[in-house]
């Protein structure tokens, strides 16, 4: 294993030295993963869509303050409860020059809502998207649904034309390693232009010289290397082989910080760490007790929630730098309660007497999938969690992988007990809500419910929260669904990580509390 870590290190160090005759203009990016796609429909996760988010571009943007902001549309407005009219930018054009029209955003909205789409929860509400002329459509939607902006600002919009071309109709679905040419190739109308794309080696960028609008920095290339090893991360930028690194392993802060050529930028995410448990399975794939699942009993889910010690974990593996929750959104969401937001006591005591209440006085052995290069010490919290149920008698089987082969796996639900992090896109409550805890079905809802808890009557009231348009009543709708999840022991919320950013002095960026980093705010002195 350590002559394979060193090899991998050479190789990274030997591309990152080519990329040192860089130009003045050219910031290089260290991230510990990788985009797994191109395509902008392919997987719903942070990275990918900061990554592509570039490229691409949606209706309704964000600003670098994260409000909302024309995009390809100029304007929106209700036409009635139901109907959404957006103006269209005009004289625009996608990357190879085909110009921008309304066919783009019907094509792209079906794209996004069809088979092998990871972006079907921003869509599954909506009933038509209709072209009105070239430079109008309208979206309907099938209850009134007075977020409809922020929710479609992720959705990014894709030429017809040069996915007619290039049979890239449908997205590449991430869950059965299927590719096609969007997965590797890129043909946005965003302020920068894919250049070359080596999957999990190098991916180069360039700036789109015909963008319709401003682009705020200076930076005219963009080179984005994945360095997995942390150690290796952090060297490449106190060598300054690379300019920027995210994450910063939190035991490193202080040396960057001392280097006199770089500093670390940290501030809070919007992002909540979780773990998830199969409630659906009468029995689990991954465990020793046969013919039931114990997920099922909200005692044993419970159990494993009082068995974990969050603020040694906070102390230990997070340094600090971590939010400890008992929510599955934190401060900066709308819809956030901080009273709620007390977590059940750790109790390794109770635990046990909840696991022999339940039929397992010895407790049994589960399997747990775990990244161990998506989040901010993700592997080291699951060892942690592992160490901590195995003292109430829980045998945890901890498989952590790479999220390249991590999130196949557990989109596909081949899993029993996972980790997720998950940052609402549309800073509301009701994204969580309809991603991670409503009931699944086949059209989108409870798309990353990915062990299928289930309360119907959650489900009412998030229906009831997404066409509410009076304030205090839809608050207090996302409350009373939070306490229904929260009392069912649906997911086992951790924390929420903070961000922590590696800079070099000569170059200046926006951190948002999303955690994307667009290109665009970059600059070199």
């Amino acid at each position: 294993m350590n002559l394979r870590k060193t090899a991998a290190a050479m190789l990274v160090a030997g591309a990152l030295a080519v990329a040192g005759a860089a130009s003045a203009q050219t910031v290089r990016i260290g991230n510990q993963g990788d985009a797994l796609s191109m395509d902008p429909h392919s997987l719903n996760e942070s990275l990918q869509l900061s990554v592509t988010g570039n490229v691409y571009e949606p209706l309704v943007g964000r600003d670098s303050k994260l409000g909302l902001t024309p995009a390809l549309a100029t304007s929106w407005r209700q036409t009635s409860p139901t109907v959404w009219r957006f103006e269209l930018r005009r004289n625009v054009k996608f990357h190879d020059g085909t110009p921008f029209t309304a066919d783009d955003v019907v094509f792209s909205f079906a794209r996004a809502s069809g088979d092998g789409s990871d972006m079907k929860s921003y869509t599954n509400d909506v009933k038509e998207v209709r072209k009105v002329n070239d430079f109008v459509v309208e979206i309907e939607t099938k209850a009134p649904f007075p977020i409809l902006p922020d929710v479609i600002s992720l959705l990014y919009i894709m030429s017809k034309k040069w996915s007619e071309d290039n049979q890239a109709t449908r997205p590449v679905d991430r869950r059965k390693g299927i590719e096609n040419a969007a997965s590797f190739r890129a043909n946005g109308t965003g302020p920068f232009r894919l250049r070359e794309r080596q999957p999990n080696v190098k991916t180069t960028f360039q700036r789109n010289g015909n963008y319709w609008g401003k682009i705020e920095g200076n930076v005219i290339n963009v080179e984005y290397t994945p360095i997995g090893n942390d150690a290796t991360r952090v060297a490449a930028l106190l060598s300054g082989q690379v300019d920027v690194i995210e994450p910063v392993p939190l035991q490193d802060v202080a040396r960057i910080n001392a280097s006199g050529k770089t500093k670390v930028m940290q501030g809070p995410e919007l992002r909540t760490i979780f773990l998830g448990m199969d409630q659906k399975r009468d029995e689990l794939l991954y465990s020793n007790v046969k013919g039931k699942n114990p997920f099922k009993d909200k005692r044993v889910r419970q159990a494993f929630y009082q068995a974990i010690d969050i603020q040694g974990i906070q102390r230990t593996v997070m340094r600090g730098a971590s939010a400890p929750t008992a929510l599955m959104v934190g401060p900066g969401i709308n819809g956030f309660d901080p009273a709620l937001n007390t977590r059940l006591p750790f109790d390794p005591e109770a635990s046990r007497k909840l696991l022999a209440e339940a039929g397992y006085p010895n407790g049994f052995e589960v399997s747990m999938n775990c990244p161990n290069d998506r989040y901010v010490n993700d592997g080291n919290i699951c060892e942690a969690v592992a160490a901590n149920l195995a003292r109430v008698g829980i045998k945890i089987n901890l498989q952590a992988e790479t999220k390249g082969t991590y999130f196949p796996k557990i989109l596909r639900r081949d899993t029993s007990f996972y980790m997720l992090g998950w940052t609402p896109g549309t800073y509301d409550s009701h994204n969580a809500l309809n991603a991670l805890m409503r009931c699944v079905d086949d059209k989108g809802s409870g798309q990353f419910n990915l062990g299928s808890y289930c309360n119907p009557k959650v489900d009412e009231l998030t229906l009831k929260i997404q066409s509410e348009t009076d304030k205090a009543k839809r608050d207090a709708m996302i409350r009373e669904a939070f306490k229904l999840h929260a009392d069912d022991i649906g997911h086992l919320p951790l924390h929420q990580q903070a961000l922590a950013w590696g800079v070099a002095n000569n170059v200046s960026l926006v951190q948002l509390a999303d955690n994307f980093m667009p290109f665009r705010y970059m600059s070199v002195k």
